[in-house]
């Protein structure tokens, strides 16, 4: 996935042009917080939200994009309104953040939550920017499609997530041959040592109550069932092309060892540092060269010791999910990744029970299996039938849900 043209370095002058897509989320603030920083360094074209329109109104008000877009129509008028007078254009609808993502940028924060940001990060890669991904859903639910994009448009993947990050920082990309094992960290969660019976009567309060991270509900409680981890083991697999069997998972309770990389002659490279989301975004948003953060900086002496663990398979069956949907290829992953965001968004609905996330995504990942045969198998070619699949998926688990609900 090699840059077709040289990205622009922050040294040279010129501010590179960023677009933020997912602005008001937990990524898209961070990444602001970074640009405000260094604020001259940076022209920002466009920001986009979901329905927090008062959040990005005050956004674009302090950072003068030229293009503020919100996904809910509704929500239009608000958003006209806040920004009259600024000179700051305005659009809204879902076709209207793909169109944002589409305009000439160098730089591009994928920052949508879920299935949403499939077709907004599809058209960013289209145009040939520098993407930094925060949306893993992207390749989960459309690895082989994405990297055919990105290798026609000559795109660059920058991954954000800390884990993902740290790999892309000590990964030595030109000889993967050299690869022993890539070893994505987890922090276990809030439930790490939590028994099954503990664990079937956690409340959603409880569950996206991260130990070491502040995240949004949906990924605290993939954190929590640490389907997370599995997702993350999917998009390593597209990033990182070293075979599924040289990718491995531990639990590391204080996230401060973030991934390792284990080469052949027995030295293990990891990057650490404190768990602050602004530490892998700077890195993408600086790329090729660092930035500085406010994140707190490491002092190992005060840590005192760091744990590792096996993940424990059978109180957590999200990392066995994730790794057979993996081997599976195909639109498992895509079933997975659907089925899974009905299962937590009903789980926060209280509709389910936390331990019924993964039973659902079980059933409707076998069933489905039966249900679509050999094309179940098949890499999509095109959006439209991710789409249709991920709509399926959702339908299949809401009946589930409907059959079970608690």
């Amino acid at each position: 996935m090699a840059v077709t043209v040289e990205a622009r370095k922050i040294s040279d002058g010129a501010p590179r042009a960023v677009t933020v897509l997912g602005s008001t989320g937990s990524v898209g603030c961070s990444t602001l917080d970074l640009i405000e920083r260094q604020r001259e360094q940076y022209d920002i074209v466009a920001l986009t939200a979901h329905r927090r329109v008062d959040e990005l109104v005050e956004q674009a008000r302090r950072l003068k994009p030229r293009l503020a877009v919100v996904a809910d129509e509704a929500c239009y008028a608000e958003l006209k309104s806040g920004l009259s007078g600024t000179g700051i254009e305005v659009a809204a609808g879902e076709a209207a953040v793909s169109d944002a993502a589409a305009r000439p940028t160098d730089w591009i924060m994928a920052g949508i939550v879920g299935a949403a940001g499939l077709a907004p990060t599809l058209a960013a890669v289209r145009q040939g920017a520098c993407i930094a991904l925060a949306n893993k859903e992207c390749l989960v639910s459309a690895g082989a499609l994405f990297l055919n994009e990105i290798t026609r448009s000559g795109s660059r993947l920058l991954p954000v997530d800390s884990e993902h990050n740290a790999i892309f920082q000590v990964l030595d990309a030109t000889r993967l041959d050299m690869v022993d094992k890539i070893i994505l960290t987890a922090s276990g969660g809030p439930f790490r040592t939590r028994s099954l019976d503990e664990m079937a009567a956690m409340t959603p309060e409880q569950a996206v109550a991260h130990p070491r991270w502040t995240m949004g509900a949906k990924i605290s409680v993939d954190s929590a069932t640490l389907m997370n981890k599995g997702l993350e083991l999917i998009e390593a697999h597209y990033l990182f092309p070293v075979g599924a069997e040289r990718l491995d998972i531990i639990i590391h309770p204080e996230s401060i060892v973030h991934s390792m990389v284990a080469y052949v002659d027995g030295s293990v490279l990891a990057q650490l540092g404190t768990p602050d989301m602004r530490t892998p975004i700077s890195y993408a948003l600086a790329w090729p060269e660092r930035m500085e953060t406010p994140a707190k900086r490491l002092d190992l002496a005060e840590i005192g010791a760091l744990h590792f663990e096996k993940p424990d398979a059978g109180r957590f069956p999200a990392l066995r999910l994730a790794r057979t949907a993996l081997e599976q290829g195909g639109l498992a992953p895509t079933v997975l990744n659907a089925a899974n965001e009905i299962a937590v968004s009903s789980f926060l609905a209280r509709r389910i029970g936390f331990l019924d996330i993964s039973r659902l995504v079980e059933a409707i990942s076998q069933n489905l299996a039966i249900e679509l045969g050999a094309t179940f198998l098949t890499d999509p070619e095109q959006l439209e039938t991710v789409y249709e699949i991920d709509h399926l998926a959702r339908v299949r688990a809401e009946e589930w849900v409907q059959k079970h609900s608690v």
